[in-house]
């Protein structure tokens, strides 16, 4: 076995250029497939956390029938102090307490009906990136004040602006009837319209006095600093959440089960281009093995005359490839490695980058990580 190796790693460098000329298709397509994959799997993450970052979150924290149903009386029982325990337990900060139902909002032209939302000022900018996006006035600042922000589209339907009062008329959690007068302090755009539509904001123990809440709520939504993390802290949350009282923890998958879909559907072209160049780079390798085969005639009859079996000869050639193969992938790894490293360092964008991520308060710069699947995948199928 050691000669037949020695031999088919000679073989390859009787003819120096053309190995090179091969390994360089292999390095070059490793390096790119690295690099691309790591890029791809970075926009995801990214594509996630801003998607969850805008309102969502990654865990919620509901009653378990709050969720399909989304009944006012289905609530959290001292919602803010079972977010502070979470807060505590989880040891992160990014843990706010909400509540939510579906009112009439009235100016002095017009009504509509809008989604209102109690949230607490002091936390709901550290899960939300809706509290960056007042185009016009400020964000909520005192926790009980008769004060809201609205969406840009709602603003606009209802003919208001900050300084302007809004009605609000609704339900209260035990049936009674709700109404309130609250002070419009900002208009956010965020870009989605179904939000700027309908969305509405104000104090938390604002929402609790006007709706008769009594210290409950309806969704405590929780940001957990990296994806990977999601699991782990829902498994912890699971043990902090009061039992008896019918509460369910629900992961990003389950709030927005149509955002997997789409990576999916994205992943799926994706690696359909990535095949494609898999396939022409193991095409390349091929008509370079067939050459070397074909000039070759000679000598295998040489050799089988010498007692050689064609078996032999073949897996001869399937060592010189492997050779190949193995050099390229090493390299390529290595090259995209230190690619990838670099532009995880630095990051990049690319035009319109930057006004994209002022509008919606993303980040400007891209910066790909490097993972086992994105190192080893594409490559290791260059190889095999």
């Amino acid at each position: 076995m050691s000669i037949f190796l020695r031999l088919a790693w000679r073989n390859l460098w009787r003819q120096p250029r053309r190995t090179w000329l091969t390994v360089g298709a292999m390095v070059f397509s490793n390096t790119l497939l690295v690099f691309l994959i790591s890029v791809q799997l970075s926009f995801y993450d990214l594509l996630i956390d801003n998607t969850l970052g805008t309102f969502t979150g990654h865990l919620q924290v509901q009653h378990a029938d709050y969720k399909d149903e989304r009944k006012i009386r289905q609530v959290v029982p001292q919602i803010r102090g079972v977010a502070e325990a979470l807060r505590s337990g989880l040891g992160i900060e990014t843990v706010a307490a909400r509540a939510e139902t579906f009112a009439l909002t009235a100016s002095e032209d017009r009504t509509y009906g809008a989604r209102i939302i109690g949230v607490d000022p002091a936390f709901e900018p550290l899960i939300s990136s809706l509290p960056g996006l007042i185009a016009e006035g400020r964000y909520l600042s005192d926790p009980d004040a008769p004060e809201i922000v609205i969406g840009s589209v709602l603003a606009r339907n209802l003919k208001a602006g900050p300084g302007d009062e809004l009605t609000i008329i609704g339900s209260g959690r035990d049936g009674s009837f709700a109404a309130a007068v609250m002070q419009i302090v900002g208009i956010f755009e965020s870009g989605a319209e179904d939000l700027d539509r309908t969305l509405v904001e104000m104090p938390l123990v604002s929402f609790q006095n006007v709706f008769v809440m009594q210290e409950a709520g309806h969704v405590i939504a929780i940001r957990v600093p990296e994806l990977s993390g999601v699991e782990t802290a829902a498994a912890t949350a699971g043990t902090l959440i009061p039992s008896g009282q019918n509460l369910a923890i629900y992961d990003w998958d389950d709030l927005q089960p149509g955002l997997r879909q789409s990576i999916r559907a994205d992943m799926a072209s994706g690696w359909f281009m990535f095949g494609i160049l898999v396939i022409i780079v193991s095409f390349s390798v091929l008509n370079t093995q067939l050459m070397s085969v074909l000039e070759r005639t000679r000598e295998f009859g040489i050799v089988m005359s010498l007692g050689a079996t064609p078996g032999r000869l073949g897996r001869l050639v399937i060592a010189e490839t492997a050779f190949l193969g193995l050099l390229g992938m090493v390299i390529g790894v290595a090259a995209g490695a230190l690619l990838t490293g670099w532009f995880s360092a630095h990051g990049f964008t690319f035009p319109g980058m930057e006004e994209m991520a002022n509008r919606f308060n993303l980040p400007s710069r891209v910066y790909p990580r490097l993972s086992l699947i994105s190192l080893l995948s594409g490559p290791l199928v260059v190889f095999a």
